[in-house]
């Protein structure tokens, strides 16, 4: 279990994807070294603020799943906002991001 939890802003759209992307992308190599030192496998983000968001926010999801294998460590999304879920299943892209959600 990692020592704290990162959380996605209220708002990830298309105009502010990258920026958020650059400030995630440290936290979770930072994370992820915690974990690994702690014998740990998973880094988790909570996405329970996420209110405004498009499809970028996949993008955001997906290249921070990637980064986390290639850490060595898994990548759990917490607290999935309803509409997200369903952006991703639009998308087909839902079972890479939480296939623990997908029946």
């Amino acid at each position: 279990m990692p020592a704290s939890m990162l959380k996605l802003p209220v708002r990830v759209r298309l105009d502010d994807a990258s920026a958020v992307w650059d400030g995630l992308s440290a936290s979770l190599r930072a994370e992820a070294a915690q974990v690994r030192s702690a014998a740990g496998t998973e880094v988790q983000i909570n996405a329970a603020e996420l209110q405004q968001f498009d499809s970028s926010v996949l993008s955001v999801l997906l290249n921070a799943a990637r980064l986390c294998v290639a850490e060595g460590v898994t990548l759990q999304i917490k607290q999935v906002p309803t509409k997200l879920q369903e952006l991703a299943r639009v998308y087909g892209v839902g079972e890479l991001l939480w296939p623990e959600l997908v029946a």
